[in-house]
């Protein structure tokens, strides 16, 4: 399968209007954003755990990195509600689950070689960053000198600019923007190659958006069996 593969061109997915795709695992739903590979895949992708599903416990092979959307998420070493942050690098595993049905954005197999911290960020936590125009708050989830992965609050009917040196995707969690012709709304996903600046305006009520500055695919990326 492949969706959006072509990490040479600027995508912006309005996840909210996909159909949702049953996975293996009862009640385990998926919205699909980027997607090289069968179950085994590189991808990006919205998940909905209806009330009480699981998923069976699995090595992270290549890696997963999650942002929780809506709900309480868990696993055996705890409950992560909406607006928490974790990596769980090559090598964990883990059962995750939602006694109250949730909603996450992951991303899997995008780890490179020599990346194992394994981080949790409950909601509101992270290291205050400097703001850009436009914006009222920004928090760094993670940053270790080859990917800074964020959290902003931009102001209602303001133009903001990011320059991407390196690649950037972006997750718009609140709020609208309007970026060209496309009018995004929450949880409408986007990725641009490097050298190409996001040029976005917010809607009336501002937006809060994760951002992921990075190349939009390591040069060392883990590889997939087979």
């Amino acid at each position: 399968m492949r969706i959006n593969e072509d990490l040479t061109k600027p995508v912006i997915v309005h996840s909210a209007k996909l159909d949702w795709i049953p996975s293996p695992s009862a009640g385990v739903d998926r919205r699909m954003l980027y997607r090289i590979g069968g179950e085994m895949a590189r991808a990006t992708t919205i998940v909905r755990y209806a009330p009480g599903s699981m998923f069976p416990r699995h090595v992270h092979s290549g890696g997963e990195e999650i942002l929780v959307l809506e709900g309480t998420f868990q696993d055996e070493h705890g409950d992560y509600p909406a607006g928490c942050y974790f990596r769980n690098p090559p090598g964990t595993s883990h059962v995750p689950a939602a006694k109250d049905g949730c909603t996450i954005f992951v991303r899997l197999w995008q780890y490179r070689e020599g990346d194992d911290a394994q981080i949790v960020r409950q909601p509101g936590e992270g290291e205050a960053a400097p703001l850009r125009d436009g914006a009222d708050a920004a928090r760094i989830l993670f940053d270790d000198g080859k990917e800074r992965v964020s959290i902003e609050e931009w102001r209602p009917d303001s133009a903001i600019t990011i320059e991407n040196q390196r690649g950037l995707e972006f997750l718009l969690l609140s709020g609208s923007l309007v970026i060209g012709a496309e009018q995004l709304e929450p949880q409408s996903w986007g990725r641009l190659p490097a050298g190409e600046p996001l040029k976005a305006t917010t809607g009336p009520e501002g937006a809060e958006i994760w951002i992921k500055e990075a190349p939009l695919q390591h040069p060392d990326v883990l590889q997939i069996p087979g």
